[in-house]
Parts: C-alpha cells; sequence; structure tokens
C-alpha cells in the first residue's frame, strides 16, 4: 500500500478523558485508503525533547466528513504537546504503516475484539470495517479498563457491535481483567482481535491457544520511523519454512506488523 507524508490540518480536538484527547484530522484532498490495525507517524513540532515522530493508532477513518481520527494518551512530552492543538493546526504525518487486521474468512462469522487502556483505538475502525464488509458477522468488543472512569468512549463502540467491559474496581461491567470476563467460558468466537498492555495480550494469546481460537494481536513496541529502517522496533517470530522446518527470525514491528498471528509468537509454545 502506497504511503503518504501529508499535512494534515486539525479539525477538532476533543478531551474525551482527563489523560486522552480524540484528533480529528482532515485534508482538502481525499484521504488515502487506510486500514484497521495500520499506524500513522505524527511528527511533534515545538517540543525540544521530542525528536522522533510518533506512532500513533489509527482509532478511525470517517470518509463521510474525510477525517481520520487518532486517540492520544498524553503520557510525555510530545503527546502531551499534540494534546494542545486547536482546530486549524498543522500536524503532519507518514501514513498509512505497517500491516493490518484480517478481514473474515469462511466460516469465520463471530469476532471478539479485545482491548485495554489505549490499546482500544485500534479496534473501533476494525469493528466498523467487519460490519461493512460482512453484514453476518457478528462483532464482540471486550474492553477492560482500571475503573468506569477510565473506559473511553463506549457509545462509538455500540455502534458497530455489543459492548463488554470490566474494569478491576468493579465500578463498571464485571470485576476483574478482560480474561476474566464470563463471556469467555459461556461462548465461542472464531477470532480474536486484540491490542492493549502486554501482559493482557499475553493472557489472551494464552486463552486462544488452549481454545483452539484463531488470534492476532497489535504488538506496540517503540516505533521511530515506522519503515523498518531504524532497527528499534526489532521482534523475535516463529515463521515455518519452505522445507517445513520452524525458526526463529528478526523482524521489524513497524514493517511486518504491528499486528501477527498467535502462531507466529514466541509467546505461544
Amino acid at each position: 500500500m502506497k504511503k503518504y507524508c501529508l499535512d494534515l490540518t486539525v479539525s477538532a480536538v476533543e478531551q474525551v478523558h482527563a489523560r486522552y484527547v480524540l484528533i480529528r484530522l482532515t485534508s482538502d484532498e481525499r484521504l488515502p485508503e487506510m486500514e484497521p490495525g495500520q499506524f500513522v507517524e505524527v511528527r511533534v513540532d515545538d517540543s525540544p525533547t521530542t525528536f522522533l515522530r510518533r506512532p500513533i493508532s489509527i482509532h478511525f477513518v470517517d470518509r463521510q466528513h474525510n477525517e481520520l481520527w487518532l486517540l492520544v494518551a498524553a503520557i510525555g512530552d510530545g503527546t502531551r504537546r499534540l494534546a494542545k492543538l486547536h482546530a486549524g493546526d498543522i500536524l503532519n504525518c507518514v501514513l498509512p504503516l505497517g500491516r493490518s487486521f484480517a478481514v473474515p474468512k469462511a466460516g469465520e462469522r463471530r469476532f471478539l475484539l479485545v482491548g485495554g487502556g489505549v490499546g482500544v483505538a485500534p479496534l473501533l475502525y476494525q469493528g466498523a470495517m467487519l460490519m461493512k464488509c460482512n453484514k453476518d458477522v457478528e462483532v464482540t468488543f471486550l474492553l477492560g479498563a482500571r475503573t468506569a472512569a477510565d473506559l473511553l468512549q463506549l457509545d462509538e463502540f455500540r455502534k458497530y457491535g455489543r459492548v463488554l467491559v470490566t474494569t478491576e474496581d468493579g465500578s463498571a461491567g464485571e470485576r476483574g481483567f478482560v480474561t476474566q470476563h464470563s463471556v469467555l467460558q459461556q461462548e465461542r468466537f472464531d477470532m480474536i482481535q486484540c491490542c492493549g498492555p502486554t501482559p493482557m495480550m499475553k493472557a489472551v494469546v494464552s486463552y486462544a491457544q488452549k481454545e483452539d481460537v484463531a488470534c492476532q494481536v497489535s504488538l506496540e513496541n517503540l516505533m521511530a520511523c515506522g519503515l523498518g529502517a531504524c532497527l528499534c522496533c526489532v521482534e523475535k517470530i516463529r515463521q515455518i519454512e519452505a522445507d517445513g522446518t520452524e525458526a526463529v527470525h528478526h523482524v521489524c514491528v513497524c514493517k511486518d506488523g504491528p499486528i501477527f498471528n498467535k502462531e507466529e509468537l514466541l509467546w505461544t509454545k
């Protein structure tokens, strides 16, 4: 897929949480094609401590309004500066980058999209695209947070599927972590796709391995260039060679991921 370096105009910045903002970007030209699971590399201007671009998941693409949505966690100097953008500001982005989530194969109807923290970001667009490409697909979002106040954009997610939540303090949904939700014991899914903290994703992959369910995860390694040039995001994965033997290879998450099937991960045995 062709990549672009574009100056996009901020159309709105919405404070969706004390630590998170939703940045909507637009252009006079039609935005390029983008797929769920891909990301953008954002240049942070006027920051003396932010020398590299910041990788941010594509949260949603609103074709009707020609907008790209980015859900940003303001946790460092660079992302805090992004959170202070205003309508009319210009944000330089390289996009779209990386591999996308899979679309339904024959026989895959029930999708479970699991997210925690800002890891929920790529799941909204994936849910929307699943509904668009196959009306028979059933989408269930399983979203986890520390408290009810930390759950993000539930109304948006409800537009594209059933929403289930867990909170660590029990203030919303079921108490505990996403992998402790009762739906995992009560229902069967054809595909699980997830993004969030690594311990959460490892637990989800472990569940998928045990239940023999197809599963994809979005890795969040440090990605400085987004093109596989700087090698700071290298990950070891498992691949099957032409002769059928198994080997471990080093790949760049930004270029060869960030989406990986569970069979590729060294998390599984």
